[in-house]
């Protein structure tokens, strides 16, 4: 019983981290701080425009990505516990 609640405990603190780096991505980088990254080039777009229409997409995907390898590692971690 004690290991389902240190996975699920586990697994609930790597959603909050990664849910809160693309809530800062898109929201924080996107439109909160946009005027002061449009003040930087990126590929010919202004830097608060490329968080607010690709980068908080691309980093949305890095961070499911991130998420399916913490996952792994923490359920061969338990898998072995048994």
């Amino acid at each position: 019983m004690k290991n389902k609640q240190t996975y699920w405990k586990t697994n609930l603190k790597y959603l909050v981290i990664l849910l809160s780096i693309w809530f800062t991505v898109s929201y924080g980088f996107g439109i909160l701080l946009a005027d002061q990254l449009n003040q930087i080039q990126m590929g010919g777009f202004k830097l608060g425009f490329w968080f607010a229409q690709q980068g908080a997409i691309f980093i949305f995907v890095i961070l499911i990505f991130v998420y399916i390898y913490l996952m792994n590692r923490l359920d061969r971690k338990f898998k072995n516990k048994k």
